[in-house]
């Protein structure tokens, strides 16, 4: 896996960790994907305390959020990075951002933790979430799996996609 630094820049939209204070902004920017399941305004705080090393947030200009990346080392596998959900606003899709995103975060957590891989789940009709990951894989070399972790019966209520586990890597060691 390639470093990259840990702010990226792409089109005035610069890229850094999460602080407590993004936690309403994400909810907004989350709500208004059309795509995520929406979590509470509580957790999005929570997320930015006890996740921010492995959670970015874009930024414009003005220092507002205009996109993140929510993730966790999984405790199972430490090496594993699993993303758990990106959005970026309506205003900034298309620009890069999502993959400006990733690969900032992907960068930071090989730095600081090692990464071996990357997860995520995407639910079947996600086209730009399966174009973000496997973009992704491609730009950093590395394999992309994919099979069904929750089928939509897992899900307390009808009408719930199965989610579909994309594991990507491994990664190749960083050159010293």
């Amino acid at each position: 896996m390639t470093t990259a630094p840990l702010t990226s820049l792409v089109g005035g939209v610069s890229v850094g960790p999460a602080e407590i204070a993004d936690g309403a902004a994400l909810w907004r920017i989350a709500r208004g994907s059309g795509e995520l399941d929406l979590n509470s305004p509580y957790s999005y705080l929570l997320w930015c305390r006890d996740f921010a090393g492995t959670t970015a947030v874009a930024r414009d200009a003005s220092g507002r959020p205009v996109g993140f990346v929510t993730g966790y080392l999984r405790p199972d596998a430490p090496g594993t990075l699993f993303v758990w959900q990106v959005a970026v606003e309506g205003s900034h899709r298309g620009t890069g951002v999502a993959g400006t995103l990733l690969d900032a975060l992907a960068a930071r957590v090989a730095a600081e933790h090692g990464l071996d891989r990357v997860e995520a789940t995407v639910t079947p009709g996600n086209l730009a979430s399966d174009r973000l990951f496997r973009s992704f894989a491609r730009r950093h070399g590395a394999d992309l799996t994919h099979e069904v972790l929750f089928p939509s019966a897992s899900f307390p209520s009808a009408g719930h996609d199965a989610e579909v586990l994309y594991r990507i890597g491994p990664f190749a060691p960083a050159a010293s």
